[in-house]
């Protein structure tokens, strides 16, 4: 029996007998959620700031993927870890942690001028709805433009079969937002293939030498994995890789 396992069958047990005990000693306070009706405006302002901001937060998982640096900072990652060789570590949630500080990092401009230009003002009653979106989408527009290419927005600009832009500000989201995708991951693979071609020649030179003493039962990653482990740490690679990542941006 796994660890994990182990450990849920002792404390699902110990909470199933330490509730009742608790519940007699101290009751749990009730809880009700009512939806009264309201004649002041302000109320129902609040109310309407309040639904937007829980659906942005149900949406944010998706935006932060498709908007952000993520795309390119975790596929970069993870295709450094498949080339050391190393299939689990670090592990899943080390990189997808990583990536997410990574992109806090690097976004922290844009979220800056979102924060200053359309939430603020909005939460104070200064802007309307529909003007703190089209505050909130210039600095996140203009970060995307940056790093899309021009092949790639004409693609879903054609696809739309919308009318051709004159400026920046006349890009929809919804075209420039695959079109930023496909760019980073077109990036993406390209940083990905130059870290990929070290370690892939540590493996030829190792399985190399192992045919050439006739050791052909041994698996040549065996051997090469301490070397390229020992290369990557050589090189401080941690640093040079996240250092690439941000500097791309710039």
């Amino acid at each position: 029996m796994s660890a994990p396992v182990l450990l849920a069958v002792i404390l699902i047990p110990a909470v199933l007998l330490i509730l009742p005990a608790a519940a007699q000693a101290q009751p749990l306070p009730g809880i009700n959620l009512q939806v009264n009706p309201s004649d002041n405006p302000a109320q129902v302002v609040d109310s309407v700031k309040i639904l937007v901001l829980l659906t942005i937060l149900a949406l944010a998982p998706g935006l932060l993927v498709m908007v952000t640096s993520f795309t390119r900072i975790v596929v970069v990652l993870s295709i450094l870890r498949s080339a050391v060789g190393i299939q689990q570590t670090p592990p899943n949630q080390v990189i997808i942690g990583l990536a997410l500080f990574l992109t806090a990092f690097v976004m922290a401009p844009v979220f800056t001028q979102i924060n200053d230009q359309a939430l603020q003002p909005y939460l104070n009653n200064q802007l309307t709805q529909q003007q703190a979106w089209d505050a909130a989408a210039k600095p996140l527009r203009a970060f995307m433009l940056k790093q899309t290419r021009e092949k790639d927005l004409a693609l879903f600009v054609k696809l739309s079969k919308t009318p051709q832009p004159r400026n920046a500000g006349d890009v929809s989201l919804l075209v420039l937002t695959p079109a930023f995708v496909i760019s980073e991951l077109k990036t993406a693979f390209e940083m990905g293939f130059l870290l990929y071609v070290p370690f892939l020649v540590i493996d030829m030179v190792v399985a190399t030498a192992m045919m050439s003493m006739g050791m052909f039962m041994l698996p040549p990653v065996m051997i090469s994995l301490p070397f390229k482990i020992l290369l990557f740490v050589m090189v401080d690679g941690w640093y040079l890789v996240v250092k690439s990542l941000v500097e791309s941006y710039h």
